[in-house]
């Protein structure tokens, strides 16, 4: 079987549980070890193994890691590449977190990219509901507490005036 066959297997029969909770947008979702943990069966099956590596990539706005998930056979590759910028101005959080937030989003979407991961169907892949004034306060609280504006923004329209409400 050819490595494009093995991870076509891969593809075809994957299945990862989303064990994780957003509180703010009230959503399940699946995080990078989910997904590695969804590959472990078919690593000795297959005869494959998965690697993610980083890279920081400088910039002139902010960092940006680029995360590249592999599957290899020992003598092939796929890769598959994810890239996620640092908000390096995000308040509430210690420089640490926002680099482990900004790996995780990419390894994340590195292995979807690479496993082919569909998660359109998801809650907090639809965005444009209205936000009202209890949603914006529930908002700021939020990011106050080092939550992530941009999963706001997956489920809420959130005009320039909203983001600096919530910013603030």
């Amino acid at each position: 079987m050819t490595l494009n066959e093995k991870l076509a297997q891969i593809q075809t029969k994957f299945k990862s549980k989303k064990s994780r909770f957003n509180s703010f947008g009230k959503y399940n979702f699946r995080s990078a070890e989910d997904i590695l943990e969804a590959t472990k069966p078919y690593l000795l099956e297959l005869g494959v193994s998965v690697t993610i590596n980083e890279t920081l990539v400088e910039s002139s706005v902010f960092p940006i890691i680029e995360s590249t998930a592999t599957v290899s056979d020992g003598d092939n590759a796929i890769h598959a590449t994810a890239l996620v910028g640092v908000d390096l101005d995000q308040k509430g959080m210690q420089m640490p977190q926002k680099f482990g937030t900004a790996s995780s989003y990419g390894k994340k979407y590195a292995l979807g990219n690479l496993f082919l991961i569909d998660d359109t169907a998801d809650a907090d892949a639809t965005n444009g509901l209205p936000m009202d004034n209890i949603a914006i306060k529930k908002a700021k609280s939020f990011v106050q507490a080092g939550g992530q504006l941009d999963a706001i923004k997956k489920k809420y329209n959130v005009t320039p005036e909203i983001e600096k409400q919530i910013t603030l």
